[in-house]
């Protein structure tokens, strides 16, 4: 054991290492692109002599992402991008593994942000963010931390839409790759993995069946997409809301009803909001939910199923199972809110797949090796994963699943070159 790390973390309990371990073990083995770049950072050693701040969803998936880090030379500190998703069996391990860890399962508010206070004064060379937390934190608060910071990744699309703003306003003072809109992430975490995990979260929390019943998905966008195909997999008629007319014209084309959020409150058992804004169900839609009705978020905060509403409409609220928050209105009508509204598929699952994040924390090892080795010349601004990194981890990952592709002829590649008549 790192007593240095002990000495200088802050977690829930040390002797629960040994079942943090297992979870690490389990997924370690089900992570092949996450192992291959772990041999080639070894060898390379990219991040000697750096110190690395991860925010991030902290259970097993995350905690190897960490080591694998650590095996490219970092000095790693982490900490939870949620109170409700760490887990404080795998934050002992990694404390033990001799990675300084800040985080315990649903801390106060004030703790959640000391946590992350302390994560960012260990004076990082390189950030992971989730949600644009730690970025927020360095240019408002701790802008005396700054200056160390070479650059970092962000993993969601709320913490994109928070570093554009920044860029925009011109305050953002490093480069930040926007790992979500690799492609390797929003076709495959985004819409398979928040797809499989919203549900794998939703029906571990409730015990209810989906089959029959009428699913609310809230926002079509990859996360949509994904909790909407899961959903009418598991034999739920589905709706679906939308802002945006070309989404909703998908959703349709998907086989999916399309409805104002004021009309699917009329009709639905299940709602599962994937916007990234605030607000989405509220008010006058409580109005016209039926008795029973079950809410749930994916988006990052928990803003989406707006709560003090809900509390205003309410005469009682209770805890009736792990996870599940029951709403008494005036009228008797109970509606049941899964994880305080925050993120279903990590505060009442496990999250995605370990072969689904496989790739998208190949993504993020990449690309803070490619900030690390172009900050200067990229300067500070968010920019795209490089393509030829997103191309090698789903080349890693056909390698992994034993699959092989086609290449293009010579012949070929001057056909598609030429602007010539054919």
């Amino acid at each position: 054991m790192a007593k240095s790390t002990v000495d200088s973390s802050i977690i829930r309990d040390i002797s629960l290492a040994h079942e943090g371990h297992l979870k690490i073990d389990w997924v370690n083995a089900h992570m092949p692109v996450l192992n291959k770049i772990r041999e080639q950072f070894e060898k390379e050693q990219p991040f000697k002599g750096l110190k690395v701040a991860i925010s991030l969803h902290l259970e097993a998936k995350t905690a190897y992402l960490a080591k694998v880090v650590q095996a490219g030379g970092a000095e790693v500190a982490i900490c939870g991008s949620n109170p409700l998703s760490t887990q404080d069996d795998v934050c002992a391990a990694l404390v033990e593994d001799g990675i300084t860890v800040f985080a315990k399962y649903n801390p106060d508010p004030q703790e959640y942000k000391e946590l992350m206070l302390k994560t960012l004064e260990t004076e990082p060379d390189l950030i992971i963010d989730d949600g644009g937390d730690l970025v927020t934190i360095l240019h408002s608060e701790r802008k005396d931390l700054l200056k160390k910071v070479r650059g970092g990744a962000e993993e969601t699309t709320t913490g994109i839409l928070r570093l554009k703003s920044l860029e925009k306003d011109g305050q953002l003072q490093f480069p930040m790759v926007a790992v979500n809109d690799a492609f390797c992430k929003y076709l495959f975490d985004n819409r398979y993995g928040t797809g499989q995990s919203v549900w794998d979260g939703i029906n571990r929390t409730t015990n209810l069946v989906v089959a029959g019943k009428t699913v609310v998905v809230v926002g079509y966008g990859w996360c949509g997409k994904g909790v909407a195909m899961r959903a009418k997999g598991l034999g739920a008629n589905v709706i679906v809301t939308e802002i945006d007319a070309i989404k909703a014209v998908e959703a349709y084309m998907d086989g999916f009803a399309v409805m104002p959020m004021v009309e699917a409150a009329k009709v639905g058992d299940y709602f599962v909001t994937v916007t990234g804004n605030r607000d989405v169900i509220r008010g006058e839609h409580y109005e016209v939910m039926k008795d029973g009705a079950v809410l749930s978020n994916a988006g990052h905060f928990d803003v989406e199923v707006n709560k003090p509403e809900l509390e205003a409409l309410s005469v009682s609220k209770r805890t009736v199972r792990r996870n599940i928050e029951e709403y008494t209105l005036k009228d008797g009508r109970k509606f049941y809110l899964l994880a305080e509204g925050r993120l279903v598929n990590l505060a009442a699952g496990d999250g995605h797949p370990a072969e689904i994040m496989d790739m998208t924390f190949a993504l993020q090892a990449m690309s803070l090796k490619y900030v690390n080795d172009n900050y200067k010349q990229i300067g500070s601004k968010v920019v795209n994963v490089p393509y030829e990194l997103d191309e090698q981890v789903a080349r890693f990952k056909l390698a992994a699943l034993g699959f092989g592709i086609d290449t293009l002829t010579n012949e070929q590649k001057s056909y598609l070159d030429s602007w010539a008549e054919h």
